[in-house]
């Protein structure tokens, strides 16, 4: 196969879609690899690096989409490149797409009638998420250090140091949400000394937690009235909730906000699926955040693009194995091959096979296996 990485064209996404190392790993196997010159350069990786290991640079991003078979992104595509979608037939999009939050790019992926991938719908048969967990390590440790930058006045936050210092209490970070995501920032804010509070409606992840952290936090059974006793006095609030393929559900309403301290932070790792706080709306690096009644919002879609180094190597770890599956056997022979990989598929030839994606549109569903 001629595997395109095309350069990222969402507001301050810093990450490219392979490494060096990839690149050799696919040219062992026989396969091209086309790279959009300075694709890397955001993450501190120079066209250079990806020649050495056996890639083509080409200049021009239409030439890049039009001589792939498999194109290989870190965002879903955004409004330029809607019209890319259509240069190739037969062509397989393998990124993190977060259709559930997003119709304009569903419907433009179901236009251009080829076949697209999520990262973050692929699923292992004990319900893990392989290709979504490294993102949701990256974000959730980054989520209490950012919480903490802007808790600081000159940002417009309350101004507390969030570790505290003899005789000055620390902040008090409520984390919803006990899966990768929280468990991470979890053990951030701990390490930052805060008083952490986890919210979870499942027990035995709360039992997990609780296991894990040895008392240094509190675990406390998720419900709208334990919500809103824990955060209505908190200085950090990070969401974390994740509804897999589908919008997160609304946790803390604008009303609770309203009742908050000011100068309190929220911090929405959720939003790239519509957010779990109620007046969240996707915000970017150049401008992480806005103000609601007298509280911070952050609410960055793409958290780990501020590391991009880190975050490339991360992501390139887990999903080269899949990419493999796929341009060696081809996509309907790897899906078939792999359950895992077949949860990802989200739209064949005009139809939306993930169900809710289809149900968060309104638009037919069409199982997987009615197309194989």
């Amino acid at each position: 196969m001629i595997v395109g990485i095309p350069r990222e064209r969402l507001a301050d996404e810093y990450r490219v879609a392979i490494t060096p190392a990839g690149v050799r790993e696919l040219t062992a196997a026989g396969h091209s690899v086309h790279v959009e010159e300075g694709a890397g350069a955001g993450c501190s990786i120079r066209d250079e690096e990806f020649v050495r290991t056996g890639a083509k640079i080409l200049a021009d991003p239409d030439e890049v989409w039009g001589s792939a078979d498999l194109v290989l992104k870190v965002k879903q595509p955004i409004d330029e490149e809607y019209e890319r979608l259509e240069l190739r037939t037969n062509q397989v999009l393998f990124t993190y797409l977060h259709l559930a939050a997003d119709r304009a790019c569903t419907e433009a992926l179901v236009s251009a009638g080829n076949t697209a991938i999520a990262y973050e719908t692929v699923q292992l048969e004990d319900g893990s998420l392989p290709l979504l967990m490294p993102m949701s390590e990256v974000a959730g440790r980054m989520a209490p250090i950012v919480g903490a930058n802007h808790l600081m006045r000159p940002a417009g936050g309350s101004g507390i140091l969030v570790c505290g210092v003899p005789g000055v209490r620390s902040a008090k970070v409520v984390i919803l949400g006990a899966g990768i995501s929280g468990m991470a920032a979890a053990t951030l804010a701990v390490g930052l000394h805060c008083e952490v509070y986890v919210l979870d409606r499942d027990l035995a992840k709360l039992r997990a937690v609780d296991h894990h952290f040895r008392g240094a936090l509190e675990t406390i059974a998720s419900s709208a009235h334990a919500i809103e006793g824990t955060c209505i006095d908190a200085d950090i609030v990070i969401g974390a909730v994740l509804v897999v393929g589908a919008k997160a559900p609304k946790l803390v309403s604008e009303d609770l906000v309203a009742a908050m301290r000011p100068g309190s932070v929220l911090v929405d790792i959720s939003v790239d699926q519509g957010g779990c706080f109620e007046p969240s709306h996707p915000t970017t690096h150049s401008h992480p955040t806005f103000e609601v009644h007298e509280t911070l919002f952050y609410c960055v879609a793409n958290m780990p693009g501020a590391v991009p180094h880190s975050s490339t190597y991360a992501l390139t770890n887990a999903t080269l194995p899949y990419v493999l599956e796929v341009a060696n056997n081809g996509w309907q022979s790897a899906a078939q091959a792999d359950p895992a990989l077949a949860k990802g598929v989200n739209v064949v030839a005009g139809k939306v096979t993930y169900e809710p994606v289809a149900e968060a549109h309104s638009m037919v569903y069409t199982p997987l296996g009615e197309l194989l």
